[in-house]
């Protein structure tokens, strides 16, 4: 049986494609810098830009879903507070409007994924590494166009996130995968909390999502998508 395909746009090395790979799902992910070890075909490219040619050109009628995962830096809640407050970092571009734009144009149903902050999205969906039993915390927002899903139970945090705060430090069953230094967590338990083991480069794995929460979306909108075509060859 022939696998429906997912288009990865900002797909950075492959979190969020290798959960839906393992809902099911065929993967092309598409990134603006080289991703030697995203696991699945790739395209070097502006994602926007790629997306209003596959729109234009018609391509994007081999896709069955689309999954966005934005640069977030502009509407996360680490750059408006700290960063913003201390005064580092820098000014970031806010791509979601033009986005989701493209997306409707598009015709398929999509995923936009931000982290908890002020990115214009709407929170359809919000997931925790808690309700996978993951070593990490993670919230992670999810708008879906064009389709739906019940929202699962937040499940109680088990404890704090492990390292320094204001000079404090604090033990904790989730390890914290961001950043460098202040008791963040080393590569190798960012690759065991996320479920993620094909890339070290901590850059990639900071910014990664679990695939437990794509594989968890991805499974839902499949099966949403297989419960009409029963009813249809019932009737």
């Amino acid at each position: 049986m022939s696998r429906s395909l997912l288009l990865d746009l900002f797909c950075c090395a492959g979190g969020a494609g290798a959960g839906y790979h393992a809902a099911g799902f065929d993967v092309l992910g598409v990134d603006l810098v080289d991703r030697p070890r995203y696991p699945f075909r790739f395209v070097r490219a502006e994602a926007l830009s790629h997306l209003a040619r596959l729109i234009t050109g018609g391509g994007i009628r081999a896709f069955s879903l689309i999954h966005t995962s934005p640069p977030c830096q502009d509407g996360c809640a680490l750059t408006q507070g700290t960063n913003r407050a201390m005064g580092w970092g820098r000014d970031h571009v806010q791509l979601i409007p033009d986005l989701r734009d493209l997306l409707e144009r598009s015709g398929l149903p999509y995923v936009i994924e931000q982290p908890n902050g002020t990115a214009p999205v709407r929170k359809d969906v919000t997931l925790c590494g808690e309700m996978f039993g993951l070593g990490v915390i993670r919230h992670r927002n999810f708008e879906l166009g064009g389709w739906t899903a019940g929202q699962p139970v937040h499940v109680k945090h088990r404890g704090r996130v492990r390292g320094w705060r204001h000079g404090v430090y604090h033990d904790g069953p989730y390890v914290a995968a961001y950043g460098d230094g202040g008791g963040k967590a080393s590569v190798a338990e960012m690759q065991t909390a996320m479920g993620i083991d094909w890339t070290d480069v901590r850059e990639e794995l900071t910014e990664a999502i679990p695939p437990a929460y794509t594989a968890w979306l991805g499974r839902t909108f499949l099966a949403a998508a297989v419960a009409p075509a029963r009813i249809a060859r019932a009737a």
